[in-house]
């Protein structure tokens, strides 16, 4: 299923939680901190941050989760599926995970961030520059 206007759509797995991301994003990353390898599943989550007035739910609300003391992970409550991303101290911006895209390759990420938490047997030589700790676009910490 797609939304009919332009901008990135995407949802969940079973599909009670759609969402439209309108606009380019701010970034668009591999994060291999231990919290989104949990969050994930994988052994490292993909997102792309956009501002928060460019996200809009067009069916269903994620559930929120506080993964962290500076953080809140939506994800739908029926599946499950990771959908969002939200530092507390970058309220301006949500991250929507690569994942539940419809279209994942129009976005295709740009640098690899907490590398210095990276699971030891992942080797990924595809060149994009890697970042032991966060991104200088989205620092960790609170504003």
């Amino acid at each position: 299923m797609t939304d009919a206007a332009p901008g990135h759509t995407g949802g969940c797995l079973c599909g009670a939680v759609r969402y439209r991301a309108a606009g380019e994003p701010i970034a668009v990353s591999h994060c291999h901190c231990g919290m989104c390898r949990k969050a994930s599943g994988g052994p490292f989550l993909a997102f792309a941050r956009f501002a928060a007035s460019d996200v809009t739910f067009t069916k269903g609300q994620p559930a929120l989760f506080r993964s962290s003391e500076s953080a809140v992970r939506g994800f739908c409550r029926r599946c499950g599926g990771q959908l969002t991303f939200q530092f507390d101290h970058l309220r301006d911006t949500i991250s929507v995970s690569l994942g539940s895209l419809d279209r994942p390759e129009a976005l295709p990420p740009t640098q690899h961030l907490w590398t210095d938490s990276q699971i030891g047997w992942l080797d990924l030589d595809d060149g994009l520059p890697r970042r032991p700790g966060p991104s200088d676009l989205a620092p960790a910490g609170k504003a």
